[in-house]
This record gives C-alpha cells, sequence and structure tokens, in this order.
C-alpha cells in the first residue's frame, strides 16, 4: 500500500518550486491558481525571499498547490494505469492537499479553504505575538511536563523524538532557558501558534465558510490529523479540518494507523523531507521516496509499480 504525505507549513524554501514549472502544463496549472488565490504563486515559489513565503498567508496556498501539482505530475506517468495513492494524509495544512488528492475536494476548492484558513490564521496570529518551537529528543513525559509547565501547548505531536511546544514568543522564550533534558530546541519558521487556542478566531471564520464547500467521499484511505482515523465521509473531514486549526496535529497517530493499514511505501509531496525523515526513524522498513523535484519522479514510479506487482 502506497501513502502520499503532504507537508506542513515550516517545510517551504526559497526556490522550491522552480524545477517543478519546467514540467509541462505546470506553469500553466500555476498562472489558474494564482488567479484562484489571489497570490503570484509562481514568484513566491521561485524568486521570493524566505521571509516572503513565511507569511501565512502565503505559505499555506503555496504549499497546496505545490503538493497538488506534483501529485498530478506523479500519477500523469504512473504505472499500471494507477490514477491516485491507496492512501493519503497532510501534515497540518497539508491536509487540504491531502482532501484534494483524495477527491474529498477539488483543487479550486481546496485552494480557495486553504487561502482563506491562511488569511484568518495569520489575522489570529497577528493579535499576540506567538510562535513555535521544535522539541527534538528527550523523554516524552519531561518534555510534556515541561511544556505544560511554561504555559505552553503541545501543538504537534510528531513522534520520533520530535514535539513542537507553541505559545507566547515571552512564554516560548523562557522554555528556551530552561530546556527539558537531553533535548534540543529549534524555533520554527511559522508565524504564529498553529494548533492551539491563539487560533479560534480561525475556527470561527472557516466554520462560517465551511458549509457551503462542495465536497464527496474519499476515493483513498485518508488519514486525519486529530487521532490518526480513517475519515470515510468527506463532510465529516472537512469538519474535522476546520476544528484542526486550533487543535494540535497528532502526527504520531497517523504514523501509528499508518503501520496498522499495512502502508508498504510513502512518498512525500514537495517540498519534501520533513515528513519521510520521521518515518525513516519511526517506521523501519518501510520505503520512502521524498519527492523533491521532477528528478525524484521516476523513483516514486517505481516504488508504485513495486506495489502494483
Amino acid at each position: 500500500m502506497i501513502l502520499l504525505a503532504s507537508p506542513g507549513q515550516g517545510a517551504q524554501t526559497p526556490g522550491f518550486l522552480q524545477p517543478w514549472l519546467e514540467k509541462p502544463g505546470v506553469a500553466d496549472r500555476f498562472a489558474w491558481w494564482s488567479a484562484v488565490t489571489g497570490l503570484d504563486l509562481v514568484r513566491y515559489g521561485t524568486s521570493a525571499d524566505a521571509e516572503e513565503i513565511r507569511d501565512t498567508a502565503v505559505a499555506q496556498p503555496l504549499l497546496v498547490a505545490a503538493a497538488l501539482a506534483a501529485s498530478e505530475a506523479l500519477y500523469d506517468g504512473a504505472p499500471g494505469g494507477r490514477t491516485g495513492p491507496d492512501a493519503v494524509a497532510g501534515h497540518s495544512v497539508g491536509e487540504l492537499a491531502a482532501a484534494a488528492i483524495a477527491g474529498v475536494l477539488t483543487p479550486e476548492a481546496a485552494l480557495v479553504l486553504v487561502r482563506e484558513r491562511g488569511r484568518a490564521m495569520a489575522e489570529a496570529a497577528g493579535v499576540t505575538e506567538t510562535g513555535m518551537t521544535a522539541v527534538l529528543g528527550g523523554e516524552a513525559d519531561e518534555v510534556l511536563a515541561a511544556i505544560d509547565k511554561h504555559g505552553l501547548t503541545p501543538a504537534n505531536v510528531n513522534g520520533a523524538g520530535q514535539i513542537v511546544a507553541a505559545g507566547t514568543t515571552e512564554r516560548l522564550a523562557k522554555f528556551a532557558d530552561e530546556p527539558p533534558p537531553k533535548a534540543r530546541l529549534r524555533s520554527l519558521s511559522v508565524a504564529g501558534a498553529f494548533h492551539t487556542e491563539h487560533m479560534e478566531p480561525a475556527v470561527g471564520a472557516l466554520r462560517r465558510l465551511a458549509p457551503g464547500v462542495p465536497v464527496a467521499d474519499p476515493r483513498a484511505k485518508l488519514l486525519q490529523n486529530r487521532d490518526g482515523a480513517v475519515v470515510e465521509s468527506g463532510r465529516d473531514f472537512v469538519a474535522r479540518l476546520v476544528e484542526q486549526v486550533s487543535a494540535p496535529v497528532r502526527w504520531d497517530a497517523c504514523m501509528e494507523t499508518m503501520r496498522e493499514l499495512g502502508v508498504t511505501g510513502i512518498i512525500e509531496l514537495p517540498p519534501a523531507g520533513t515528513l519521510t525523515g520521521l518515518a525513516r526513524r519511526e517506521l523501519k522498513g518501510i520505503e520512502l521516496v521524498a519527492l523533491k523535484t521532477p528528478a525524484d519522479l521516476d523513483k516514486a514510479r517505481e516504488l508504485i509499480e513495486a506495489d502494483a506487482s
């Protein structure tokens, strides 16, 4: 069983989109998706600097568009007439791309939702100065206790010895001065404390929008961040997407579900590397492909072909 994984905010790097635009049809897709989002996605993905693409309202649509374009390119030449993966999961904003790949949302609906999600989260992040810090290593219980002690939220529980603390910058600074034993801290390139109570205003904005979004039930196994569950109702998945904005991401639970489903291979969509890195440490024996550039497409298709044979 092959699973496509779509990364979340913070994975973006300047210029990561450039090689994908050389694939036939991709530039045309981005011209259309730029019109849908009201953003010059081509410029943001090629010549914009790190600070520009750190902006939540920019980063989120850019990440979803990149994942969708790479997925289309992958299955356009996939062996055996395959048109999509067996299973799909996204980390945080990557869930919007996952929903479109699974057929729950059209690409346009996903991009409209992520446009509004990014704007609403950026506005919520502007109310209070907040951020996120990755905690690498340490004992999970000690890490969680330290996060709680400083009034922070474990916004991402990623497995493989990685938990992300989120909250006000003042509390994060005090947390950095008193880190958990045997743990390393790394500040993340995000503009706010996502997946915490600081995002409640964004949840409200999306609740008003979500009922009118056209949805279908997924045509692949679709995992959800709240608890790693496989969600069979498209409407339920969209409702979960809305609430997830202020709720912790349980990627550890998603990986446990991948293990239970018998996933044999994971292909991470661009900008790839983060999720395959977690899987390499947590899911031993599973074949992994980080689809960073079109040069990685052949390797990904070989994995799909081997799974089908």
